[in-house]
């Protein structure tokens, strides 16, 4: 059974505990796009694991976790990581990297910096953790790749090229800064090349024996579709395609073995950094969902912006990836407000619009339509099974799903993992009722709820 799992809005949808819960049936996790410009926090027993590049599936003892070929990787961030992880008494022996992966190199995260700082006003809020030009040297074909740090003389090599003949001109000629040193960097990379040896591997055999064997493989998503690289609010994106196609492409998984597509979306809309956010809230109703929902970006600390649920946004990245399954997180963070609003269709210069449009000239101007739902004004977070839940809040998810498109079968109501609500009819039944039920390191809750 393969399952993807993708984030409906901008990032920050809570997938880290979706991502957790169904983990814990998971043979194989694969991180298949992105970089530590993206992060899951997961709370084990009161210890706090900050997951930037490692598949949080390395919390069961019996997953597989596999970096793909899809992830740009910075191994100094990796390493940091599996230290932090190995010194709580997790194994990571079962961690694989791709040595497909592309790698993050000194001067990406230089360059991220003194490029975004070049656009003045018009600057991306890039995390300048180098994502971008590591993903943009990959497809200039100059890039450096997870399997050539077990290549020392060709790393030498490579490096007298790349960076002697084209990054440190630019370092040095164009931006006026201190160009780096070939030696340095050789001596650094091939020490992280002798440290992460073990786990380096030719990924693609390894997934096909899993899917030949009808393993349960998990692809877990990072960041949202909405910021993917062409279907999102371009040039308000990230470098990766954080969409279901993206999760493909970015671990060797055919189109034809996926059996499900879950979709993570918050209760309400967030987003970090610059772009169209047609709902957003800029008064003290905003201010108020963001404390109680404790807004602030896993990776960067910034506050997120707060929004209305935005069904054009839902409906598109339903269709969009194929969407067949809805997790909605943060219910409880809407428990004190009445009415409750949800965005149905944008208004441009009189027209009706179902889909976001592609012009963000045009979508920083478009009118959201709203639809007034009445609140529950009572707490959801000791509910455990649907009929548990107050009737508007039930009406609240009914009306969601429709104008979606795709039926929600997770509700998550707090932060601990019991803090779960699985729906009557829900399509995961099956993933949630016969997986292997293992145990992870200690019950296991994510940040985002």
């Amino acid at each position: 059974m393969v399952v993807i799992l993708v984030g409906g809005q901008w990032g920050d949808e809570g997938k880290g505990k979706i991502i957790d819960l169904l983990s814990e049936g998971a043979d194989m996790v694969i991180r298949s796009q992105g970089g530590n410009n993206a992060g899951h926090t997961v709370v084990s027993a009161g210890q706090e694991f900050r997951f930037h590049l490692i598949p949080s599936g390395i919390l069961y003892p019996d997953a597989a976790c596999v970096i793909g070929n899809g992830v740009v990787l910075d191994p100094r961030v990796l390493l940091e990581e599996m230290e932090q992880v190995e010194s709580r008494g997790i194994s990571i022996d079962r961690l694989l990297i791709s040595d497909r992966a592309h790698l993050i190199m000194p001067w990406h995260p230089i360059l991220d910096r003194l490029e975004e700082e070049q656009r003045g006003d018009d600057r991306l809020g890039t995390t300048w953790r180098g994502i971008g030009p590591a993903y943009a040297d990959k497809i200039r074909r100059i890039g450096f790749r997870a399997g050539d740090l077990l290549k020392p003389r060709f790393l030498e090599k490579k490096l007298g090229f790349v960076l002697a003949k084209i990054k440190n001109p630019i370092l040095r000629d164009l931006y006026g800064v201190e160009p780096l040193d070939r030696e340095q960097i050789l001596r650094e990379y091939t020490k992280y090349g002798e440290r992460l040896r073990p786990y380096l591997r030719d990924i693609f055999p390894i997934v096909q024996e899993a899917l030949a064997r009808g393993d349960r493989i998990l692809l877990e998503g990072a960041q949202g579709s909405m910021l993917d690289l062409d279907f999102g609010t371009y040039p308000y994106v990230t470098s990766s395609s954080p969409s279901a196609g993206g999760a493909l492409t970015g671990s060797g998984i055919p189109p034809t073995r996926v059996d499900l597509t879950l979709g993570v979306f918050k209760a309400y809309s967030t987003r970090v950094g610059y772009g169209p956010m047609p709902t957003e809230l800029l008064d003290p109703l905003g201010e108020q969902i963001r404390r109680v929902g404790k807004e602030f970006g896993t990776t960067t600390g910034r506050a997120r912006r707060v929004g209305w649920f935005d069904a054009v946004v839902a409906r598109y990245t339903v269709a969009l990836n194929g969407i067949q399954s809805i997790a909605l997180t943060k219910l409880d963070v809407l428990d004190e407000l009445d009415p409750i609003r949800i965005c149905t269709a944008y208004r441009s210069k009189g027209e009706l619009l179902r889909y976001p449009m592609s012009n963000i000239s045009h979508l920083k101007h478009c009118e959201p339509v709203y639809e007034e739902l009445p609140g529950w004004r009572s707490a959801t977070s000791s509910a455990r099974k649907p009929e548990d839940l107050p009737k508007a809040a039930r009406t609240y998810l009914d009306r969601i799903s429709e104008l979606s498109g795709a039926p929600v079968d997770i509700v998550s109501v707090g932060a601990a993992r019991d803090q779960t609500i699985w729906m009557d009819g829900s399509r995961l039944g099956a993933l949630r009722d016969s997986h292997k039920r293992l145990q992870p390191v200690e019950q296991s809750q994510d940040q985002p709820r």
